[in-house]
């Protein structure tokens, strides 16, 4: 397919990791976020998805979207739909949605997007991974739970969660952007293996050497501590999430990650080693 692709949130966990292995394949990448920092190999533009005036020059010769919804909102819909209108009168062919594994078409927050997606293009697919394993290694809460008192919170008990390495979701995504036939379809990423909390508590105190406890809140007290985070009606949100997760919504492997990329997907105890080896302090 001709033209650029346009990775949005290309500063972010997955976009960074998509837009990096465009380039690397030889695509032309226009790499937006709110600044318009540069990406190795890509074209910086600045985009923000509740300025419009930043989309016309982000979408000016692309082709193909990569979507990271922006972060903290209940309701994307209400900025994602018109923009994603906009972006097939401009001669968008295809759409790769980032979604998540907790949320179905017509579900909260992107769901919405989802569902409308096949609708506007002809071309597209919705990835729905599992919870990132970056949450425990990176600057998330529970990775600086980890790192500063030993500590990971949630209101998940003992509901296991199959957590997917950022790495793999963006070789699926340069696949869904890039082979000749567009995947139109969700495709459910998870890694090899479905942990409880506490088995990723254990695995951390394997690794550092310190202990680390997975502390069990209940949904009220898991969103009032993420308040601190995010915004009250998104805290709400995730601890919600969570309560799915402790009545096993999450425990499942699937095995696309393999099939579309043709290797296996990362299994939690090596990234985190991985990410100890590069982070001695974590």
């Amino acid at each position: 397919m001709p033209g650029t692709t346009l990775v949005v949130g290309a500063t972010g966990t997955t976009g960074s990791r998509t837009a990096a292995g465009l380039t690397a394949a030889g695509h032309r990448v226009r790499a937006a976020g709110r600044r318009a920092k540069p990406v190795a190999g890509a074209e910086p533009v600045a985009f923000d998805w509740y300025d419009p005036a930043t989309h016309g020059a982000a979408l000016d010769g692309v082709g193909r979207v990569y979507l990271v919804p922006p972060v903290g909102d209940t309701d994307p819909a209400a900025v994602m739909l018109p923009f994603l209108r906009r972006a097939r009168a401009a001669g968008v062919r295809r759409a790769v949605l980032l979604s998540s594994s907790a949320v179905p078409a017509g579900g909260p927050a992107v769901g919405a997007v989802h569902e409308a997606l096949p609708g506007l293009f002809d071309e597209w697919a919705v990835l729905r991974p599992s919870w990132f394993m970056q949450n425990f290694t990176g600057t998330h809460a529970h990775a600086r739970g980890i790192r500063d008192e030993g500590v990971i919170r949630t209101a998940a008990e003992d509901g296991r969660v199959a957590f997917v390495d950022a790495e793999d979701i963006a070789a699926v995504a340069v696949r869904a952007l890039t082979d000749a036939r567009a995947p139109g379809t969700d495709l459910v990423l998870t890694g090899p293996e479905a942990l409880s909390h506490d088995d990723v508590a254990a695995i951390a105190t394997e690794v550092t050497g310190r202990p680390v406890v997975h502390r069990r809140l209940s949904q009220e007290q898991l969103a009032d501590h993420l308040t601190t985070e995010v915004p009250a009606p998104f805290a709400a949100l995730l601890a919600g999430l969570d309560r799915a997760i402790a009545a096993g919504a999450e425990d499942r492997v699937t095995d696309t990650v393999r099939r579309v990329t043709g290797r296996p997907p990362r299994g939690f105890r090596a990234h985190f080693e991985d990410a100890r080896r590069s982070r001695p302090e974590s």
